[in-house]
């Protein structure tokens, strides 16, 4: 926290010196917002498992061709103290002209057509502390890279570097409801030290070009990278009382191309990506060292439909399948996954009334947001919902007794 007020400092005193050596074309704009979120588990013991309040401040500065931009959070969390605190989000400063858009500094790169699903947008890993229940936005990390864009008005060519990886945020500690360990009945030990070094042969880099064209914007992308979720190894003790584990990660290649197409009242999207050297879970018990790497294939289809009468529908069909598939990988061969998401604005367009399913196909168990947004100012906006999780197998049963009700207030300016 100290780095960051002296960030702050260093910030104002710098920007009241370039206000100053030329205050006429300068400009300034700060906004944010203040929310507060908290879930209350639906089932017995019926504890909380959220509570927070948090003020996300943005500044922006401009002139001429350049810009700067920085966000921060400061945050109560009453259930996970460790994210207490104030927190730099972003902060990068831009050039750009009529054919160049260069950014420079910590900052949010997304990729891709897909709602809520990841294929090509590999860039920014995200925030699992809460899993998804929290706003798709706030799950996003944002790297500290360089990101430079050709602009023309056929096309757009974009280059990325990030010379040290970020990686996900897993919930690790006993405290968190969302806690990935919490099925573990065991005693364990983990081990998350096997991070790569913080060298230039470590960077990621990769490139992205889109094609606007009459009725269809197509992309085609390519990122070397990591799996930045790591795949975790178990092992048991000899006398099976205990359960060792170990986290990898290893470098990624990806190939990929995304289209989108309105036709009317609808809009089809698709986006496809080989992963070249995919790290695989394996099934337990294994060495704690050994790896196994594999070309994955990954493909979505998309449809929004916009009948009319503020009504919005959307449907995504998500497949991953695992070459040369080998019997120890614990994911099978073939994975599908299905998002359906409706919402209906009401009252003038003051309320939102929105449903937001996955369901995992392969497992049969899924996990739905259904929520009331009422605007009740411009700036006030009060939300209330149920986050319902169900399956017995898969990602969303880990958390078949985290069912939760939910309010949020929030109040922009």
């Amino acid at each position: 926290m100290k780095q960051i007020l002296c960030f702050l400092m260093f910030l104002f005193s710098a920007l009241t010196v370039w206000s100053q050596a030329d205050s006429s074309s300068i400009t300034f704009k700060y906004n944010g917002f203040v929310d507060s979120y908290h879930a209350l588990r639906s089932q017995s013991p019926n504890d909380w498992m959220s509570s927070r309040t948090r003020l996300r401040s943005e500044l922006t500065v401009d002139k001429g061709n350049t810009s700067m931009f920085v966000s921060f959070n400061a945050i109560y969390n009453s259930i996970l103290e460790d994210k207490t605190g104030l927190f730099l989000r972003e902060a990068f400063f831009r050039y750009n002209t009529e054919k160049w858009d260069l950014k420079v500094g910590r900052q949010i790169i997304t990729w891709g057509v897909a709602d809520g699903i990841r294929v090509t947008d590999l860039v920014s890993p995200m925030d699992y502390t809460e899993f998804l229940a929290q706003d798709y936005d706030d799950i996003r990390i944002p790297e500290n890279g360089f990101r430079l864009k050709y602009l023309h008005p056929k096309f757009n060519v974009e280059g990325v570097f990030i010379p040290v990886a970020e990686f996900f945020q897993l919930p690790l500690s006993a405290e968190n409801p969302w806690s990935v360990m919490s099925s573990i009945t065991m005693p364990y030990s983990l081990n998350m030290n096997d991070i790569p070094a913080k060298k230039l042969s470590n960077a990621e880099f990769g490139g992205r070009i889109s094609f606007f064209l009459s009725g269809i914007d197509v992309s085609l992308s390519a990122l070397h990278t990591w799996n930045k979720m790591p795949v975790i190894n178990k092992s048991l003790s000899v006398n099976s009382d205990s359960l060792y584990m170990k986290a990898h990660y290893e470098r990624l290649d990806m190939i990929g191309a995304d289209m989108s197409v309105p036709l009317g009242k609808f809009v089809i999207r698709a986006e496809v990506a080989a992963y070249l050297g995919e790290l695989q879970e394996l099934d337990m018990p294994v060495n704690l060292d050994a790896t196994i790497r594999k070309n994955t294939y990954n493909g979505l289809l998309g449809l929004d439909f916009y009948p009319g009468n503020d009504w919005t529908v959307m449907v995504q069909y998500y497949h991953k399948y695992i070459s040369d598939y080998d019997e120890i990988i614990s994911v099978k061969k073939n994975s599908g996954l299905v998002t359906f998401n409706i919402s209906k604005k009401l009252l003038q367009t003051t309320m939102t009334l929105s449903s937001f399913t996955y369901y995992d196909i392969t497992y049969n168990s899924f996990y739905n947001r259904t929520s009331v947004d009422y605007a009740l100012t411009d700036q006030i906006h009060l939300t209330g919902g149920y986050d319902w999780f169900h399956g017995e197998k898969g990602s969303f049963a880990m958390y078949k007794n985290n069912s939760e009700y939910f309010v949020k207030f929030k109040y922009s300016f």
